[in-house]
């Protein structure tokens, strides 16, 4: 722990002398790292806390040649479709060294000490933009870790919602200056103060970190309630939505709904509504009249009372990186408050005075995340995205109409096969399987195993079935899809051989 600044300097271009080596290298990278390279990578690592330290050339050399080539390359390669990975812009990147080297503690808004938390409010702002949505509408707002923990957020601002709309108002605290709140009271407290015997959560094929969100907050993966159409399972079955919300105790949180459905459903039946963007909502940032479908699923997200979104997807800046934006405000702060805390008191407050991120999320204490959205949107603007975006979409439709004119593999849903208007729907996602269920049983593994792209697997209607993400900023259309093309070929070629060997 001796190290003087000159050592530190030395150790610093050191690194990123390697690190420009890694970037500087053709692409395509390897999406994958050969196996041994693992295992040796494994068998590098230390087992115990060495009595001596190593020293920081030593680090550097075990972390550069020994645990790199073990690491997958699912940021760098543009051809790494699983999980919806992004990569990172090279803004991005650059702000995140420097999110490292000052390492600033962002939760607490000291607006005479540290210029951070109104980066983080820019960024946000920007995001706004180039998302489309209101300034003003959307006052509650804030960085997070990803899906989960935004979605946490979302449905605790909805449960403290409904639990107020319904708990005896004549009972306030101490003070007398406050409703009853779950933040307060705790949520048996409440729900029994309510008369509410049990909450449920409405939505269409509900992602894990939903249901992992009603675990943390008491609600109950339970509670969780599929209300999709048979056909259609991302699109509500309106009749059993009424029908379960004429029970008067329900917490809502749509995910994908028709711009009509959306709007009659607001109108109608006043509930708390949370969007789980994911990466869907930056569809909104498309504005190109070929793009009007894939653009007008997220269009009517402004009828939405939060709305999350995973900014390490099609953003491309590094992990972790979510956001969080809410109409209610004054939800978050009732529950993510730290009361009684004196010295987290900025004393800036006011109308206009920026919340401490702390109060109005999860973490007392993060990384400055909001820095590397600042610098890529203003490195690369509106126009830089909705390019990046098209890129996006244009390759995905090009691999969904190869997929669908193959004799070897079947385009999903089925009701896509054969359709003349399925790329005018498809934004970045391509579901795929093969027509031979021997085979689609081992595809993913089959393509994985070239290194030369990456596929995720997943079901569809009880079935095995191959996902393509296209979430990276570098895609090339014709680069790629000669790359899709090649490996899905040889997996057919491979397989082929196998066959007629094995007879």
């Amino acid at each position: 722990m001796d190290s003087t600044i000159d050592e530190l300097a030395q150790a610093q271009l050191l690194m990123q002398t390697h690190t420009t080596s890694i970037l500087s290298s053709s692409l395509p990278y390897q999406t994958l790292p050969l196996y041994e390279s693992i295992v040796n990578a494994s068998r590098s690592l230390l087992s115990r806390l060495p009595s001596t330290g190593r020293g920081l050339e030593r680090t550097i050399s075990h972390l550069i040649e020994d645990i790199v080539p073990g690491l997958n390359g699912s940021s760098l390669s543009p051809n790494y479709y699983g999980f919806v990975t992004g990569g990172v812009t090279p803004a991005a990147r650059l702000a995140d060294n420097l999110v490292t080297l000052l390492d600033q503690n962002v939760q607490v808004h000291l607006p005479k000490e540290t210029i951070a938390t109104v980066v983080e409010d820019r960024a946000l702002t920007m995001l706004l933009d180039l998302l489309h949505f209101d300034h003003e509408m959307f006052k509650g707002r804030t960085f997070t870790t990803g899906a989960t923990s935004s979605n946490i957020l979302g449905l605790a601002c909805g449960r403290e919602w409904i639990l107020q709309k319904r708990l005896i108002r004549a009972v306030a605290n101490e003070a007398g200056n406050r409703m009853d709140s779950v933040g307060e009271l705790g949520l048996l407290e409440s729900c029994k103060k309510a008369g509410i015997d049990s909450l449920q959560i409405l939505t269409t094929m509900p992602h894990s970190s939903l249901r992992k969100a009603a675990s943390v907050l008491g609600i109950g993966r339970a509670s969780v309630i599929d209300v999709g159409l048979s056909e259609n399972p991302l699109v509500f079955d309106m009749q059993k939505l009424e029908k379960l919300l004429s029970h008067n105790r329900c917490l809502c949180n749509p995910v994908v709904v028709s711009d009509a459905e959306i709007e009659i459903f607001m109108q109608q039946v006043r509930r708390l509504l949370h969007v789980d963007g994911a990466f869907g909502v930056f569809a909104r940032a498309l504005t190109g009249h070929e793009y009007r479908q894939v653009a007008s699923g997220a269009q009517d997200l402004d009828f939405a009372d939060s709305v999350t979104g995973d900014a390490h997807k099609l953003l491309n800046v590094p992990y972790d990186c979510g956001f969080f934006f809410c109409t209610h405000s004054d939800l978050a702060k009732q529950i993510f408050q730290n009361p009684n805390a004196a010295y987290l008191n900025t004393g800036a407050a006011g109308p206009d005075s920026i919340p401490s991120p702390l109060n109005v999320g999860i973490e007392n204490s993060r990384r400055f995340r909001g820095l590397p959205v600042y610098a890529t949107l203003m490195a690369y603007g509106r126009a830089g995205y909705i390019d990046m975006l098209e890129r996006q979409v244009r390759f995905a439709q090009a691999v969904a109409r190869y997929i669908d004119s193959h004799d070897d593999f079947d385009i999903l849903p089925e009701n896509f096969q054969g359709s003349s208007t399925m790329t005018e729907t498809i934004f970045i996602v391509v579901l795929f399987r093969a027509k031979d269920d021997n085979l689609n049983r081992s595809l993913v593994s089959r393509i994985n195993a070239s290194s030369m792209m990456y596929v995720s697997g997943t079901m569809w209607s009880g079935n095995l079935a191959s996902r393509i993400a296209v979430a990276n900023w570098q895609v090339d259309l014709t680069r790629d899809l000669a790359i899709v093309k090649a490996v899905l070929e040889g997996v057919l070629k491979t397989w082929r051989n196998e066959l007629i060997e094995a007879s």
